[in-house]
């Protein structure tokens, strides 16, 4: 019995053993070739690092070595520095540095990507690089030769010694301290460096781009908790303020602000509002409803949000693009001054097409952007600013508008909308110069 069982379950046990190592072969090598590979693209992002921050290094230079009329050479520097600069951006990304200490590197490699841009879109004919903006560049062409050299450096020594990016991963991921990675330390150097240049002269439209929106931006008292609940109960037309939880988002910082919730009888999906802390304006509300069958049709969502807006204090503002699905329309307003728009200060509202209700409002911009303004006189008639136009562009209407433009200068523009090649676009030129300063396509 015991020879006769053995001589059935020997072969099938051997089969299965044979099985086993055979995938457990294959799940090696399929492993093997994934690691391979992530391997090698790891290695070429970085090569490519390497070999475009010594391209920018030297495109710095050319640009600073040509004759300071030179405006076409400039133009040409500045692009190019621009798209080296982003290149580099984009491969930092492919590497696993995420939980590296990389932010200043890729913080300065930003400013100098929109400095570059910023510069070169400008009209250099008519306002030149000036003697800030060539200081800046000598200093960035200085900074950037020892990025370049480290990283070089690094280059080298993972070549000589065969060095994997995948060991990186594996340290960081872990939050092992390796005795010596060379990879890590190399790039700890780097940023290290970096955070201690001193602060560069980026002028007004890179260092707008960075200005973080604070509460000392903002006018009125400081708002207590207790406030913010009568405010959040009266929002939402409640009798007992003590039903609403507030927190304190940020405390102690330029960032703080209020967050207040309340649940009612959906403990799982809570109405919650944010408000500012100095001067308790409203930034950003969320009533996650379930929401019916829908009623009502998007001009009449449009007169409810509108209505909404007015109800609760804010100023007569434009609706001037909507999407909708099939149980919500969100529509973006932006203010009005004198009959001109006024872009920065917008918001959006989203109303439920069961019946009306407001269920969601983002207002940061809003809050933060709005406030009366010095509109100029336009030097140019809106007849002159049409013939600026593509012949092929049809017209079918107009309004002043204030955008911002490349720069972050704000503009008074003439806003035309209208058909061209088959599609429907908003074209934003320049009241003074006849620029056209932005063209955004619109959905049919």
């Amino acid at each position: 019995m015991y020879r006769r069982l053995s001589a059935v379950l020997f072969p099938i046990m051997t089969l299965l053993f044979v099985g086993s190592i055979y995938w457990g072969y294959q799940e090696h090598q399929e492993k093997n070739t994934i690691l391979i590979k992530a391997e090698n693209q790891y290695q070429r992002a970085f090569h490519d690092l390497s070999y475009h921050m010594e391209q920018l290094h030297r495109e710095l230079g050319n640009t600073l070595a040509v004759n300071s009329k030179s405006q076409g050479f400039h133009r040409k520097g500045l692009v190019n520095v621009w798209r080296l600069t982003s290149q580099a951006q984009n491969e930092i990304n492919q590497l696993p540095l995420t939980l590296l200490p990389f932010n200043k590197t890729e913080e300065f490699l930003s400013k100098i990507a929109n400095f570059s841009y910023k510069t070169s879109v400008r009209d250099l004919t008519k306002k030149p690089l000036s003697q800030d903006e060539y200081k800046t560049l000598k200093t960035l062409y200085s900074d950037s030769e020892f990025i370049s050299k480290s990283l070089y450096g690094v280059q080298d020594k993972v070549i000589a010694n065969n060095l994997r990016w995948m060991d990186v991963e594996v340290a960081l991921a872990s939050e092992k301290s390796m005795n010596d990675n060379t990879i890590i330390d190399g790039f700890k150097t780097v940023d290290k460096k970096v955070s201690e240049y001193p602060e560069i002269n980026w002028g007004p439209s890179v260092a707008s781009m960075y200005q973080k929106r604070s509460v000392k931006m903002l006018s009125g008292k400081q708002i207590t908790p207790e406030e913010i609940k009568k405010q959040a109960a009266e929002f939402l037309k409640l009798d007992n303020p003590n039903e609403i939880r507030v927190v304190e988002n940020g405390k102690g910082t330029e960032y703080s602000s209020f967050s207040a919730t309340y649940k009612g009888n959906k403990s799982d999906n809570p109405i919650e509002i944010d408000y500012t802390q100095k001067g308790g304006q409203l930034i950003w509300f969320q009533n996650p409803r379930d929401i019916a069958k829908p009623v009502l049709s998007v001009d009449q969502a449009k007169q409810k949000a509108a209505d909404f807006l007015a109800r609760h204090g804010f100023p007569k503002m434009k609706a001037i693009t909507y999407d909708k699905d099939d149980s919500m329309a969100v529509f973006t307003f932006v203010a009005t001054q004198n009959g001109v728009l006024i872009y920065p200060d917008k918001l959006t509202v989203k109303i439920a097409l069961d019946n009306g209700d407001c269920v969601a409002i983002q207002a940061a911009d809003f809050v933060y952007e709005h406030h009366k303004r010095n509109l100029p006189k336009p030097k140019m008639m809106s007849a002159d600013a049409r013939a600026s136009l593509n012949p092929d562009f049809k017209v079918q209407r107009e309004q002043m508008a204030l955008i911002e433009n490349d720069m972050a200068e704000e503009v008074l523009c003439y806003e035309f909308v209208g058909k061209i090649n088959g599609g429907v676009y908003k074209i934003y030129v320049n009241s003074d110069s006849g620029i056209e300063e932005a063209i955004e396509q619109l959905p049919e």
